[in-house]
């Protein structure tokens, strides 16, 4: 198994007092992609946002790339290689495509600088054909392609996508498909977080179900049409 580039034991996390996760484990390789599954409610956005150093308290153990994170503040972690695309994608409507990719600052000290402009828009040819047009003309989920790239140009290996097939259209699913596929094979990390497997079953070599704030379950992806079924049934799918 290729080196591990995120390692999670036993992750606790609390919001306003509330403690929401309960002991959390999982990890994942340079180059791998695995998708946490459950319902709303259930743990995984909160896991996606403690990882990234985006919660109240923190306990347990986040080693990215060998380096211990769990007392780091979010700036730091960032400097560690992890970036975090949330559910609302953050884009700056009132700026077009190409202004929101300029946005991130230079990375180059700590992570070996992020993507060009260039090599961006052959990974999205869809961004290159709307470099010129403001965020507020972007669907859902163009928005989630254009959030992703921007991260991209940080020089994060790491990446946090949460809601990651929410309100795609076909044609917005597939190329997102083709990219992740491509960053897995450039060695990218991908942690996705998403309440059906269908989106990722291609590309995640394993899944966590999480249920109020723990591990419910795991499996290959060898595994997943033999539990279908009774994943419905849970996820309500």
């Amino acid at each position: 198994m290729a080196k591990l580039a995120l390692e999670v034991v036993g992750l606790q996390a609390w919001h306003d007092g509330f403690q929401i996760l309960h002991g959390i484990h999982f990890n994942a390789a340079a180059g791998e992609a695995i998708t946490l599954l459950g319902r709303n409610g259930s743990g995984r956005t909160t896991t996606l946002r403690a990882l990234q150093g985006l919660t109240g308290k923190r306990a347990g153990s986040i080693l990215i790339h060998g380096t211990e994170s769990i007392h780091l503040p979010t700036s730091k972690i960032a400097h560690l290689g992890m970036g975090y695309c949330p559910e609302s994608r953050d884009i700056f409507t009132g700026l077009t495509c190409e202004e929101n990719l300029l946005l991130p600052p230079s990375t180059e000290d700590t992570l070996g600088g992020g993507m060009s402009l260039a090599e961006i828009y052959e990974l999205f040819p869809y961004l290159e054909e709307r470099r010129h047009l403001p965020g507020s003309h972007f669907s859902r989920g163009e928005q989630q392609m254009l959030a992703i790239a921007r991260i991209l140009r940080t020089g994060a290996n790491i990446l946090l996508l949460d809601a990651v097939s929410d309100g795609l259209a076909p044609v917005v699913e597939h190329a997102l498909v083709h990219m992740i596929a491509v960053l897995k094979e450039q060695g990218y990390t991908i942690i996705m977080v998403d309440q059906s497997p269908h989106f990722s079953a291609s590309l995640a070599s394993r899944f966590y179900l999480i249920e109020h704030g723990a591990i419910a379950a795991q499996f290959n992806s060898s595994e997943l049409p033999a539990r279908q079924e009774t994943l419905n049934a849970v996820l309500g799918v």
